[in-house]
């Protein structure tokens, strides 16, 4: 059944040489000028200190980065400065460290968040409500709280100075459970039913039915999944103490230490993190939009 034409989001459309939106309500033109200056202030709120890192880690030593008023594009662009930041540390070894942290963080959360919430919206059996809750309940602790316990848990394993203990707390996220929870059980039953009236078994209904129909959710978790694991400072620096080990977030730590004084070197190591998970999203990004909807809190 159709949504009310009320329920759609409005946008401004030119009919009959008017603004209107798509309930047919005619738009000012102040209202729509505000509209597009609230976006373009967010645009630069979010936007603005990436582009303003990537300007100043292409300036060249000619360029006062501390002029008065700054001066936004580089006068002399060049890439001399991701060449010192390569010289300077092993930044492609902490890339690759980073890299193989950030695909075991994002296999063990989309298969273990997928088997935990199939489980949680599917199947059957006592104490089904109570497992949910947990996982509620373990959004609320801070991480700060348990990471003593974490350290001395990877050190009893012998997993301490590796990057497997790096891993293996964050392997499954409960967010990312209830992600995939909430989008199994927006999954219409009749599917699932008739599969089973088929003789399909809990594992066919789960790997050929239901799976498919979760792509967008999975693409959100994979993308929270990477980017919490590229982006994590504190439990790497806790867990590893062998240089040759560290993550890029990590092992950036010595540019604003050492050379803090040159922050054309800080800005271009900056980029350098950043660019994967630009990619990663501009990949995904049309399944992240359709899995927000698929994961989204049932009323």
């Amino acid at each position: 059944m159709s949504q009310p034409a009320t329920s759609r989001p409005r946008r401004a459309t030119a009919r009959a040489g008017r603004l209107t939106d798509d309930s047919g309500r005619r738009v000012p033109a102040w209202e729509l000028v505000l509209r597009y200056l609230l976006l373009l202030a967010v645009l630069a709120l979010t936007v603005g200190p990436f582009v303003w890192q990537l300007s100043t880690s292409l300036k060249g030593t000619q360029d006062d980065i501390y002029s008065s008023p700054p001066s936004f594009l580089p006068g002399h662009p060049t890439l001399h400065n991701y060449e010192r930041v390569a010289d300077i540390i092993p930044v492609w070894d902490y890339v690759l460290n980073s890299l193989k942290v950030a695909v075991a963080n994002v296999l063990t959360n989309c298969v273990g968040s997928a088997l935990a919430g199939y489980a949680l919206a599917r199947l059957r059996y006592r104490g089904r409500s109570a497992a949910a809750l947990w996982f509620i309940l373990a959004m609320l602790v801070p991480a700060e709280s348990i990471i003593i316990a974490q350290f001395t848990t990877m050190r009893s394993l012998g997993l301490n100075n590796t990057l497997i203990g790096v891993v293996l707390p964050a392997c499954i996220g409960s967010m990312n459970v209830l992600l995939m929870r909430n989008a199994f059980l927006n999954l219409p039953h009749e599917v699932e039913e008739a599969a089973y009236v088929d003789g399909a078994n809990v594992w066919q209904r789960f790997r050929q039915i239901s799976l498919p129909s979760v792509k967008g959710t999975l693409a959100v978790v994979a993308i929270f999944a990477f980017m919490g694991a590229w982006d994590d400072f504190l439990w790497p620096l806790i867990v590893l103490n062998d240089a040759s080990k560290y993550t890029l977030t990590v092992g950036l730590n010595y540019l604003h230490g050492t050379f803090a004084n040159d922050q054309r070197l800080v800005a271009a190591g900056t980029v350098i993190a950043v660019v994967p998970l630009i990619v990663l999203f501009a990949c995904l990004q049309r399944y992240f939009f359709r899995g927000v909807g698929e994961g989204a809190v049932k009323g």
